[in-house]
């Protein structure tokens, strides 16, 4: 693994070096091609004019420039051969000359365009586009420029893409931010569900990628920036794919019972948009995201005002008794830091079964409507082996103190759930100045768990206790959202008033059989054993009310003033009863009063608040101010106690973007909000869903304050084909929820949430992206880094937390020729996490990741596909440290006319050594996760693409 590392090194400084030359070297053999291009009446040069080098054999994309300022041009590192040359200028026909290139200088000479003098109909140019570009906000990535596989969907296109990442399980990450929106031609598909788009819509439909922070609907109307934003693909379909049919269908059987079929059949006609699909298999292949329904925080539009509850002890998914240690990437608001998982690795086993229908039209002249339904039922298999060090000093009775606590674990657990979503969005114009969006949605989820955990906390050599648990837990969750906004506009221009009214139902209840075996161990040895049976009947409802006024007014042609209120309302209501199980009666009918608890919260608030903003033709800003009074009332029921508070609260926000050319682009924001604790956080009765790991809430806590600056950097360089993306943000936050948890001398941890300060993180992304005209070869650079210091309680004790990650990767693409594709991509990630009250618990570690992918087309039409992943960790726990290759295989005869059809012989995990290993990092523990993953198995698979346009 040196070796490899040592080649990414020196595959970085290479690439860094070449970036840092002001225009591509002029390699060997090559040549150049030189031209201008003018006026055909007056023979005035024209400035900046397009010029895109096309290949002869198929005019793909090959490289581009703009003439200067005495319209001339140069193509430079241009290997010998026959081009086409695409010059084209705005409001001038387009020329299309056949070139041939030397080793030496080709002059073209001066080319003259002419005029449009009348109105053409629909012409499609493919060519002339750069390969990225950047218009403001908005990065736009030219399909043809990064070729991909026949038949391939639009996951692997975005792979491809600089400043873009798709992890193993089709997470999408760009610039830094997850996507959690993918649009098609600037419409919901399926909703907000990315996967349904990226891994069922063929790449080859696609013109255009546009990636852009979207803002809120009621933003966009008024053109005053609120903050929330949301990191959205745009996929634009090339203009002849947007009437037809297509889709994919696909069956495939394989050993140790392995399975996958797919049907999808799509209409597009123009704005008519009808899709179905259908899915089955055993092999993680999800084509959907598994939850479908955001918090009811998302929808507000205050700050922070909504409050998503979650149920404890499991009733979500797999995570166990109070909270489980088999969760993947613990931490979050009451545990601390979480660091994601490198690639988002599979840590179980499933197997689905989905379909949905898709609907998008125009009906009449006034409304148009875009809807969709979705149904999927999953089986979710864990089996988990996982080993984590809390940072507690406890005395092992060896005279030595400060030794960590640790708790080995395996579980095991299995999952069936059956969901159900419907999503409407209807847009109407009243008249010429006014219109409404109406959007409701509604996800259903109904789960049944099992779940069994043996379980050994030990100090240095000395054991504490030992369990054995089963946990059997069936919940059903309803969430519904309706919002509904109106938008008017006035005569004068710029002047406009919204109304944005939004409504949130959340409802999850669930029924719980908990049974386990505890044993604890006194010093010297002997051992006392507890049993536990009971039955446990949670319900957590929650509401949420907002209503949005904004009103804008124009000052001046450059200034506009916003004058916006908010109310917003959450109740949240948590009903617990727990019940032991009676020997007598054998039924579980003896009440346990301290267990069982109701409890209910509400957060009203009001704000009011202004924002001027300024747009110039180089720069714009904008500066608010708002007052927010809030009032957090907790209501404990069972106790007959009440609790209100009041807050008030300064909100101020700013906001700076420069665009210093047409491509290039920075931006700086500045927000604060307001995040209110969860009813589940308030509500003060014990959860021993785990009598090892007890939490407990707390009725005295405060709304977290939240500070964030960020700062954004577009730009890309027609010229030398280079792009640029930068991302810098920095939080603090007042008031963070963190945990307060102690140990007994038995090793039981009970934790509970407590307000701090001393919260603060920052985040950086950078990519630069380079285009080489040598066979289109792809290259991009990346760098992240993180840094998070954040305040806990343990055993009464300040523990300050401080851990920071520093990755860099490296990946190249390239369609060689028309037979050979190779795609390439390493990363290396090294983590330090560093605590104050356990210093000896410091550590350090790597991780390491290679992929390698390439597709040959062989003679006779037959393919070979091949692609390899390899990954390493190193600085872990022992048994952790582990290398993995997960090298997967391919043969396909490519059948029918247009090569429609493909019969594909793939071998999975070849070498049989695929496996998971995370490590979570939080600020109480560390945590190693080893899971069974899917292993080897070879399948037989038939796939026909539908592809029939004009039509």
């Amino acid at each position: 693994m040196r070796t490899v590392l040592l080649l990414l090194v020196c595959c970085l400084s290479a690439v860094q070096a070449y970036a840092q030359q002001p225009t591509p070297a002029r390699a060997s053999g090559t040549g150049q091609i030189l031209g201008g291009i003018a006026d055909s009446v007056s023979g005035k040069p024209l400035r900046e004019a397009s010029v895109s080098l096309l290949a002869a054999r198929d005019s793909s994309y090959i490289s581009f420039t703009i003439t200067d300022g005495d319209g001339r041009f140069a193509l430079r590192g241009v290997a010998p051969g026959r081009y086409f040359l695409l010059l084209t200028f705005v409001g001038y026909k387009s020329k299309l000359l056949p070139v041939s290139a030397t080793a030496g200088a080709t002059d073209i000479g001066m080319q003259r365009l002419g005029g449009i003098s009348h109105t053409l109909g629909e012409v499609v140019v493919q060519q002339e586009r750069a390969p990225v570009s950047v218009q403001g906000d908005t990065v736009a990535f030219s399909a043809r420029a990064f070729r991909t596989q026949p038949n391939a969907v639009v996951e692997a296109l975005l792979k491809k893409l600089p400043g873009v990442q798709v992890d193993r399980d089709g997470t999408i990450r760009a610039q830094g931010h997850q996507v959690n929106r993918v649009l098609v031609d600037g419409k919901p598909f399926f909703g907000d569900d990315p996967k349904l788009a990226t891994r069922n819509l063929p790449a080859n439909i696609i013109d255009q990628v546009q990636l852009y922070n979207q803002r809120s609907d009621q933003s966009a109307f008024s053109g005053i920036d609120d903050g929330q934003q949301e990191k959205t693909i745009n996929l634009i379909t090339k203009r002849d794919k947007r009437k037809g049919y297509f889709g994919t269908e696909s069956i495939g059987a394989g050993t140790d019972e392995r399975y996958r079929a797919q049907v999808g059949l799509n209409r597009f006609n123009n704005g008519r948009q009808i899709s179905a699909l259908g899915q089955a298999n055993n092999v993680n292949q999800l084509g959907f995201s598994t939850d479908g329904s955001p918090t009811a925080g998302d929808v507000s539009s205050g700050p922070g005002t909504g409050s998503g509850n979650s149920l404890p002890g499991g009733f979500g998914g797999v995570g166990g008794p109070g909270g489980g240690a088999i969760v993947v990437n613990a931490g979050g608001r009451g545990g601390g830091n979480a660091q994601p998982a490198s690639n988002n690795q599979p840590t179980n086993i499933t197997e689905s079964l989905a379909g949905g229908l898709n609907y998008r039209d125009a009906w009449g002249k006034r409304a148009e409507v875009a809807t969709s339904y979705f149904a999927n039922r999953t089986i979710v298999t864990t089996d988990q082996v996982s080993r984590r060090e809390n940072v507690a000093g406890l005395d092992a009775g060896t005279g030595e103190t400060g030794q960590p606590l640790v708790t080995d674990q395996s579980a095991a657990a299995r999952a069936r759930s059956v969901s159900q979503r419907f999503n409407f969005r209807l847009d109407y114009r009243l008249d010429t100045l006014t219109s409404f969006r109406f959007t409701p949605a509604v996800w259903w989820q109904n789960t049944d768990q099992e779940q069994a955990k043996n379980q050994l906390t030990s100090v240095g050599e000395r054991q504490l206790n030992t369990s054995q648990s089963t946990y059997d837990a069936a919940a059903n969750t309803l969430w519904g959202n309706g919002n509904l906004l109106l938008m008017r506009r006035f005569a004068k221009p710029g002047r406009t008033f919204s109304a944005n009214l939004s409504a949130v139902l959340n409802n999850q209840a669930g029924e719980a059989l908990n049974q386990a075996a505890n044993t604890f161990f006194a010093p010297d040895g002997a051992g006392r054993t507890s049993l536990l049976n009971q039955r446990i009947n949670q319900d957590y409802p929650a509401r949420t009310q907002v209503l949005n006024l904004a009103y804008v007014e124009p000052l001046t042609l450059q200034q506009k003033l916003e004058f916006r209120y908010n109310v917003a309302n959450t109740r949240s209501t948590s009903q617990r009863e727990v019940a032991d199980f009676n020997p007598v009666t054998a039924r579980y009918d003896a009440a346990n009063e301290v267990l069982s608890n109701q409890f209910s919260s509400s957060f009203l608030t009001n704000r009011a608040g202004l924002t001027w903003q300024t747009r110039r033709l180089r720069y714009g800003f904008s500066l608010g101010l708002d007052a927010q009074q809030s009032s957090l009332r907790v209501d404990n029921r069972s106790a007959d106690t009440a609790l209100t508070r009041d807050y008030q609260s300064l909100l101020p926000s700013a906001m700076f973007t420069l665009n210093a050319s047409r491509s290039r682009t920075l931006r700086l924001n500045y927000r604060t909000r307001l995040q209110a604790p969860t009813a589940s956080q308030l509500q003060p009765v014990a959860d021993n869903t785990n009598p090892l790991y007890i939490r407990f809430g707390n009725p005295r806590l405060q709304p977290e304050y939240y500070h964030t600056l960020t700062a954004t950097f577009n730009q890309f360089n027609a010229v030398n084909n280079r792009s640029v993306f930068g991302l810098l943000s920095a939080n603090q936050v007042q008031n963070r929820i963190v945990s307060a948890t102690s140990f007994s001398a038995s090793g039981v941890q009970t934790t509970r949430p407590v307000n701090a300060d001393g919260y603060r993180s920052l985040n950086g992304f950078l990519s630069l992206g380079q285009r080489l005209g040598w066979h289109k070869l792809n290259v991009n650079l990346t760098t992240n880094g993180n840094f998070t210091q954040g305040q806990s309680l343990v055993n009464d004790q300040q523990n300050q937390a401080r851990n920071w990650s520093l990755g860099q990767g490296l990946s190249l693409n390239t369609a060689f020729n028309d037979k050979l594709e190779l795609g390439f991509a390493g990363n290396v990630t090294y983590l330090d996490a560093r605590y104050s009250l356990l210093p000896q618990q410091n550590t350090s570690y790597w991780t390491q990741t290679l992929e390698a992918d390439v597709f040959y087309q062989l003679p006779g039409r037959w393919a070979v596909s091949s692609d390899l992943w390899l990954t390493r960790y190193a600085g872990r726990s022992a048994g952790f440290n582990q290398g993995v290759a997960l090298w997967n295989v391919g043969l396909t005869r490519q059948l029918f006319k247009d090569k429609q059809g493909e019969l594909k012989l793939q071998a999975y995990d070849l070498l049989k050594q695929n496996r998971s290993v995370v490590r979570n990092v939080t600020d109480v523990y560390l945590e190693d996760v080893r899971s069974k993953v899917l292993s080897r198995y070879v399948m037989l698979s038939f796939t026909y693409n539908l592809r029939q346009f004009g039509q």
